[in-house]
C-alpha cells in the first residue's frame, strides 16, 4: 500500500472516530440527595435541625420563609450533540420542620412528581422605544434652560 493510501485510511478512520464520539450523549450529575439509609435514621418528631444537619449534611437549599425546611436536590442532565440539555432524572428530598425546629415530615419527590412552572419576565417599559442613543441625546438639547444651572 502506498503512503497516500495509508494517509487516506488514517484520515478516514479519524473522521469516523470523531463523528461517532461527537454523537455520544454525555451525562452530568448535579447536587446531592442523602441515601435512603441516612434518611431512615431521621426520626419525625424527635430530630432537630442540628441533628439532621449532622446526620445527612447541610442542604444546598433551605426554605426562605421562617426556615421552613431543608431541600436536597439532585439532577442528572443529558447533553447530546447540538440539542438542548435535557433533565433525565431529578430527586428532591424535603425535610420540613415545625416552629420549634423539630422534624415534622420527610418527603421524596422525583421528576414525575414535579410541575412545570412558567417564569414570567417582568420588564419595566420605558419611553425610549425606537429611539437610538443619538436621538435621545440630541432630543434633550432643547430642554436645557439656563435656570437649570443657576444655583
Amino acid at each position: 500500500m502506498s503512503f497516500m493510501g495509508k494517509t487516506l485510511k488514517t484520515v478516514v478512520a479519524g473522521i469516523v472516530i470523531l463523528s461517532v464520539t461527537g454523537c455520544t450523549a454525555l451525562y452530568r450529575n448535579h447536587g446531592y440527595v442523602p441515601p435512603e439509609e441516612e434518611l431512615s435514621a431521621i426520626a419525625v418528631g424527635v430530630d432537630t435541625r442540628d441533628s439532621v444537619a449532622e446526620a445527612v449534611g447541610t442542604p444546598g437549599a433551605a426554605g426562605v420563609l421562617n426556615d421552613s425546611g431543608y431541600y436536597y436536590v439532585q439532577s442528572r442532565v443529558r447533553h447530546f450533540a447540538y440539542r438542548r440539555p435535557e433533565v433525565t432524572e431529578r430527586q428532591v428530598v424535603a425535610i420540613s420542620f415545625d416552629k420549634r425546629g423539630v422534624v415534622s415530615n420527610v418527603e421524596r419527590f422525583t421528576l414525575e412528581d414535579g410541575k412545570v412552572v412558567p417564569l414570567t419576565r417582568r420588564v419595566t417599559s420605558s419611553n425610549v422605544a425606537n429611539k437610538g442613543f443619538l436621538r435621545q441625546l440630541l432630543g434633550n438639547l432643547g430642554r436645557v434652560r439656563a435656570s437649570d444651572f443657576a444655583g
